[in-house]
């Protein structure tokens, strides 16, 4: 069987962490070994500071993709996320998708991988707790993570000319 050459092709895509450095938008690194999942990731917050933040790639059945991003210690209720925020049934978009839209593999989902979305298909919803908060996120792969401020995420966002919901 031949392999998927989705998983294996390297992109050419922007460095995220030169956009931000070109915006202005100052944040605090830290490398670390690859995490997949927000226990895994849970030593970061001892290199540095902020808000550990869960990151789902989601889709509803008009093929609308949202990226969501909620405090690490947060269950994401999809059903009444849907619901309350006029989105329909939401569910998990696959990684064939996370790839292809976002340039991103799974473990390594953040809402700064819009940099890669040049349709402008994803919209990022972003839970209101994060407001004021110093988000941990990592900067396109899951060997590091960078502590931004939430008002900085969303100058971010703009510039990608995305549109976002406070949900």
């Amino acid at each position: 069987m031949k392999p998927n050459p989705k998983r294996s092709e390297v992109r050419t895509v922007p460095n995220v962490l030169e956009k931000l450095d070109e915006l202005g938008i100052k944040y605090e690194k830290a490398e670390h070994e690859a995490v997949y999942t927000c226990e895994q990731a849970e030593f970061v917050k001892e290199l540095v500071k902020g808000q550990g933040c869960k990151n789902l790639f989601l889709k509803n059945k008009k093929k609308e993709y949202f990226l969501y991003t909620l405090p690490d210690d947060q269950r994401a209720d999809l059903k009444t996320l849907g619901k309350e925020n006029h989105l329909g049934n939401l569910s998990f978009a696959n990684e064939n998708d996370l790839w292809d839209i976002l340039g991103l593999k799974s473990g390594s989902v953040t809402p700064l991988g819009i940099i890669n979305d040049t349709e402008n298909k994803v919209t990022v919803l972003l839970d209101k707790r994060l407001v004021g908060q110093k988000m941990l996120v990592h900067p396109n792969r899951n060997t590091a993570t960078i502590s931004v401020e939430f008002d900085d995420m969303l100058r971010f966002i703009e510039d990608q000319k995305h549109k976002y919901v406070l949900v």
